[in-house]
């Protein structure tokens, strides 16, 4: 059981890392790897970057046309290796990751150990839903349930059913890259993002309706910020990790000096390459 924070804001290597520890590390070991990246739009392996993404505007933050707007100076494309919809990244969003053999992986099992780790942070409302993404319930206080176990990490007192009441917020969205050996579960978790207003503008493109697209489209959702600080959060995390798992753990440091590994640079290289981010698009028409 080891555990991993990388002190790199770098999407490329941070992504880099996480697929060196998947591909690289022992067939029985169970890893905890925590990261956060400076802005950047991470894609899915099987999406279209021109479908999920407003590149029109995107080319006006690179070119400073429109950082004044939204504070953003520089937004990376990352294509990662795993499956799933499209997300923002900030430094108000932290990452999480949990590697494990195949034997100990369900969908669900490592985000309601997150929702644990908010529950004991005093988030109530935090729970995992039918999409295994974790959200936070917006049912009013004055409808507060009392029939509802703590240990449930699918409900809380405040679960509405009533399809008329606030939706949900998303807080944390899942991806997944399932091997033979080994099987990877990371996730977002927003904490503090200052670009929740600003993100949809970069997640609506406007070519989406003129495209006819192979592959997978992201489920917008309406996403909020949890309201913890990192060190609390990761501090609860890697308590619940290690009661998962039964072992205390020590949480190693890693960055830049990866780069010095070959497998670590030549998955970086991939990442940051053009033939990588759009010409592993799947195919479509205009």
């Amino acid at each position: 059981v080891q555990s991993y924070i990388s002190r790199s804001l770098d999407p490329y290597l941070n992504l880099s890392i996480e697929h060196y520890l998947l591909s690289k590390s022992s067939a029985d070991s169970t890893i905890l790897f925590i990261y956060k990246n400076k802005p950047s739009i991470v894609i899915g392996r099987n999406q279209n970057p021109w479908q999920e993404i407003n590149l029109p505007r995107l080319r006006g933050v690179k070119s400073g046309e429109i950082a004044a707007l939204s504070g953003l100076e520089t937004i990376d494309i990352v294509r990662r290796r795993s499956g799933g919809g499209t997300v923002f990244h900030d430094e108000g969003n932290i990452n999480w990751s949990v590697i494990c053999p195949p034997a100990n992986f369900s969908r669900d099992k490592h985000a309601e150990m997150v929702v644990r780790a908010l529950r004991g942070l005093g988030v109530g409302r935090a729970r995992v839903n039918e999409r295994h993404d974790i959200v936070l319930d917006q049912g009013p206080d004055s409808q507060k349930r009392e029939d509802v176990p703590n240990k449930d990490t699918h409900r809380t007192p405040f679960t509405v059913d009533d399809q008329s009441a606030p939706a949900p917020l998303k807080v944390s969205g899942s991806a997944y890259k399932l091997t033979r050996m080994r099987s990877l579960h990371h996730a977002t978790c927003l904490l503090s993002s200052p670009n929740l207003k600003v993100i949809p503008q970069y997640l609506r493109s406007p070519l989406k309706k003129h495209l006819t697209a192979r592959g997978v489209e992201s489920v917008s959702s309406p996403v909020g910020n949890i309201g913890v600080d990192l060190d609390s959060f990761v501090g609860a995390v890697e308590t619940q990790f290690e009661k998962m798992y039964g072992e205390k753990t020590q949480m190693t440091e890693c960055g830049d000096e990866l780069l010095e590994e070959p497998f670590v640079k030549k998955g970086y290289e991939e990442l940051k390459s053009l033939d990588w981010i759009y010409g592993q698009t799947p195919q479509f028409t205009i």
